[in-house]
C-alpha cells in the first residue's frame, strides 16, 4: 500500500521532557524553506500537479501488468514509485512540521488536512502496487532480483512488503481502507493533538499549558510538584470521557482491521513493521519485568532515602535530588556539550550534527500550541531531517538534545539509501539516539570533579534509563491489556483507569503511593494514540545501546567504522545482520540481560556511595 511520512513524528514523550518557557540564549527556530518557501507558493502547486499526473500515469502503465515485467522494467517501475513517495513525502513533511509548530492555528491545521486529503485521493490508484507485488510467485521475484543488481537493492523493501502477504485484503477493500483513513484514525489522532494542545491547567491562579504543567513535576519544591501533578489529574479527569472515546474508537478500529487481515495479535502489525520477531520482543519484555525489583524498585528506594521520605508520591518520581545542580544550562552550553561528546567519539559525527544548529534544522523554544515533547523527522532523503525540542535549560534537556540529534545524524547517514530503503525500523531507529545520549552522559561523567557531581549524574542516567526501559515496557503491558480488554467490549473510563493502575505498582515498586487522580495519567501519552505498541522500541534501543557501548568500551577494533556502517544501512538490513559485526544477537534471551546489567551496575555504585 502507498504510504507517506506520518503526521505524528516520533515523539519521545514523558514528564522528563516537558516544561515551560524561559531565557536560555538564542534558541533556534525551523527554517522550512528547504522543503517549501510558503504554503501557498507555486512550488507546492507544481508538485501537487506532478503528483496527480504521475500517480494516474503510474496506474495506467503498471496496473495488472507487474507480472509481465522483466527485470529492467521492474526496476523502472520501483524507481518511479520511489519518486512518487519522495514528492508526497516532501509535501506532507512540510505540512506536518508546520502544523506541529502551532497545532492550534486553524490555517495550519486546514492546510495539513487539505494536503493529506489531496494526497490520499491522488494515491488511491497506487494501492494496486503492493497487492500485485505480493501476488508474484517467489520464484519469479527471485529471478527478477537475481537478473539485475540495481533491482536487487530493493529486496529488503519487497521482503517487508511481502511479509504482509498473508494479511492482504482484496484490492477493493484495500482501496476503501486507504480512502477511509482520512476520516478514521487520522481524524481521531488530530482530535487528540488539538485537544491536548488547547488544554490549560490552573496552578496558583495561572493557566498553564500541558508542557508547562508537566514541567512542574521536576521542580525542586515538593509542594510545586504536587500542585503540578494534581493540576494534570484534574485537567484530564475533566476531559476523561473524550479521551476514553478516542482510545476506545482507535482500539476498536484496530481490532476490526486486524481481524479482517487475520493478524494473530494486536501487536503483530507493529512487529511486522519493525521487522522484529515476536519472540524477540517477548524476551525483551520478560527480561525487563523480571528485573523490576533489581532496577526500579531498588533505585526508587534509594531515592526515597535521599529525599528523606518513607514513601514516594507520583510527583516525586522525577524530582531532582537534594544535591542536584539546579543551574540553568543555556543553549550555547548545550550545543557545545553535545558536539564535543559526538566529536570525541568521531569528528565526523560532530561534523554531521553541526548544520542542525546553524541552518535552522532545530526548533527549540516552547511556544503556545507547539507539539509537546521532542522528535526528529527525517522528511525526505533529498532534503534533511528536522529536530523539534521544548528546551527548558535543564540537564535532561541536554540529554534530549543529544537523543534527537542522534536520530538526525542517523537519518542523514541513511539518506544515501534512497526513499524506500532509508527508513529504519523503530527498534533500530532508537539505537543512534540512545547512543548519542550515552556519549554525552559519559563525557559529563568523565569530567565530574567530585563524588556529589558523579552521584547526581549517575542518578540522572539511571532515572532516564528507567524511564526508557522500565517505564516503556510498563506502557507496553498497559497497551496489551487495553487492547485485549477492548476486544471484549467498550471500556468505560474507570475500566481504562484500572488497567493503567494495574501495572503501576508492579513497575515502580512498593515505595510508591499513588494519589487519587493518578489513574488518568494514561490519557496524556500520545504514543497510545498515534502509534500503538510503539513504546517497546525505546526499551529495545536502550538495551541494544548498552550492549553496543560495552563492546565500544572493550576497545573493539574499528568500532566507529562499524557503527557508521550500521547507521548508513538504514532499513536495508535486518537487526541480526547489523549486529553481527559487533558479536551481538538480539534473538539471544541473554542479550537483554547484558543491557540491563549496565543499569544494575550504576545502581550498585549509587548504593556503595551510601556506605
Amino acid at each position: 500500500m502507498f504510504t507517506f511520512p506520518s503526521l505524528a513524528p516520533e515523539i519521545r514523550f514523558d514528564a522528563k521532557n516537558s516544561g515551560a518557557g524561559g531565557e536560555f540564549g538564542d534558541l533556534p527556530e525551523w527554517n522550512l524553506d528547504d522543503l517549501y518557501p510558503t504554503a501557498d507558493g507555486p512550488e507546492i502547486t507544481r508538485d501537487l500537479g506532478w503528483l496527480k499526473g504521475e500517480c494516474a500515469a503510474f496506474a495506467t502503465d503498471y496496473e495488472n501488468k507487474l507480472a509481465d515485467l522483466d527485470a529492467a522494467g521492474m526496476l523502472t517501475c520501483i524507481q518511479r514509485y520511489e519518486r512518487i513517495q519522495s514528492i508526497a513525502g516532501r509535501i506532507m513533511s512540510f505540512a506536518g512540521l508546520r502544523y506541529y509548530q502551532n497545532t492550534i492555528d486553524p490555517d495550519r491545521a486546514k492546510f495539513m488536512a487539505d494536503m493529506q486529503g489531496a494526497i490520499t485521493d491522488m494515491s488511491t490508484p497506487l494501492v494496486f502496487f503492493s497487492l500485485e507485488m505480493n501476488r508474484l510467485e517467489d520464484a519469479q521475484l527471485d529471478g527478477l532480483l537475481g537478473a539485475n543488481p540495481a533491482l536487487a537493492r530493493y529486496r529488503p523493501v519487497l521482503d517487508r512488503m511481502r511479509a504482509m502477504k498473508p494479511h492482504q485484503l482484496s484490492d477493493e477493500l484495500e482501496k476503501f481502507l486507504h480512502d477511509q483513513s482520512v476520516v478514521g484514525a487520522t481524524a481521531w489522532n488530530r482530535l487528540f493533538d488539538e485537544t491536548t494542545a488547547a488544554m490549560t491547567f490552573a496552578v496558583d491562579g495561572e493557566d498553564l499549558n500541558l508542557e508547562s504543567t508537566l514541567n512542574l513535576l521536576t521542580d525542586s519544591d515538593r509542594a510545586v510538584r504536587e500542585k503540578g501533578a494534581r493540576a494534570v489529574a484534574k485537567g484530564f479527569a475533566d476531559d476523561l470521557p473524550l479521551f476514553a472515546r478516542i482510545t476506545n474508537t482507535l482500539a476498536k478500529e484496530k481490532e476490526i482491521e486486524d481481524r479482517w487481515r487475520h493478524l494473530p495479535t494486536p501487536q503483530a502489525g507493529r512487529h511486522l513493521a519493525n521487522h522484529v520477531e515476536p519472540e524477540v520482543v517477548e524476551a525483551l519484555r520478560n527480561a525487563v519485568v523480571a528485573a523490576y525489583p533489581r532496577l526500579s524498585h531498588r533505585y526508587y528506594a534509594l531515592k526515597a532515602k535521599w529525599l528523606g521520605l518513607e514513601k514516594l508520591q507520583v510527583w516525586d518520581r522525577n524530582a531532582p535530588l537534594p544535591q542536584s545542580d539546579n543551574r540553568v544550562v543555556d543553549w550555547a552550553t548545550a550545543r557545545k556539550t553535545v558536539l564535543e561528546a559526538y566529536g570525541a567519539f568521531d569528528p565526523e559525527m560532530a561534523h554531521i550534527a553541526t548544520p542542525f544548529f546553524d541552518k535552522g534544522w532545530i526548533d527549540a523554544a516552547t511556544k503556545p500550541g507547539k507539539a509537546p515533547g521532542a522528535f526528529a523527522h527525517p522528511t525526505v532523503t533529498d532534503v534533511h531531517p528536522y529536530v523539534m525540542l521544548n528546551y527548558l535549560g535543564k540537564p535532561r534537556d541536554v540529554m534530549t538534545l543529544a537523543h534527537e540529534l542522534g536520530h538526525g545524524v542517523h537519518q542523514v547517514l541513511a539518506a544515501a539509501q534512497g526513499e524506500l530503503l532509508s527508513s529504519t525500523p523503530l527498534t533500530l531507529a532508537e539505537t543512534a539516539s540512545v547512543f548519542g545520549e550515552m556519549l554525552t552522559f559519559r563525557k559529563l561523567l568523565d569530567e565530574a570533579l567530585d563524588k556529589g557531581t558523579r552521584k547526581t549524574l549517575l542518578a540522572g542516567k539511571v532515572e532516564d534509563m528507567i524511564n526508557t526501559v522500565v517505564r516503556q515496557i510498563a506502557f507496553y503491558d498497559f497497551e496489551c491489556k487495553l487492547h485485549a480488554a477492548r476486544a471484549e467490549g467498550e471500556l468505560t473510563p474507570d475500566q481504562i483507569n484500572d488497567l493503567w493502575m494495574s501495572i503501576q505498582a508492579e513497575s515502580l515498586g512498593p515505595v510508591f503511593e499513588f494519589m487519587d487522580g493518578y489513574e488518568v495519567f494514561w490519557a496524556y501519552i500520545p504514543h497510545f494514540i498515534h502509534s500503538p505498541f510503539y513504546v517497546y522500541a525505546y526499551a529495545f534501543g536502550d538495551g541494544l545501546v548498552n550492549a553496543l557501548y560495552a563492546v565500544y568500551q572493550d576497545g573493539t577494533p574499528d568500532f566507529q567504522a562499524k557503527y557508521f556502517d550500521m547507521l548508513k544501512a538504514g532499513g536495508a538490513k535486518h537487526h541480526k545482520e547489523l549486529l553481527a559485526p559487533f558479536g551481538l544477537d538480539a534473538s539471544d534471551p541473554k542479550f537483554w540481560d547484558k543491557g540491563l546489567s549496565m543499569i544494575e551496575s550504576m545502581i550498585d555504585e549509587l548504593e556503595a556511595m551510601e556506605s
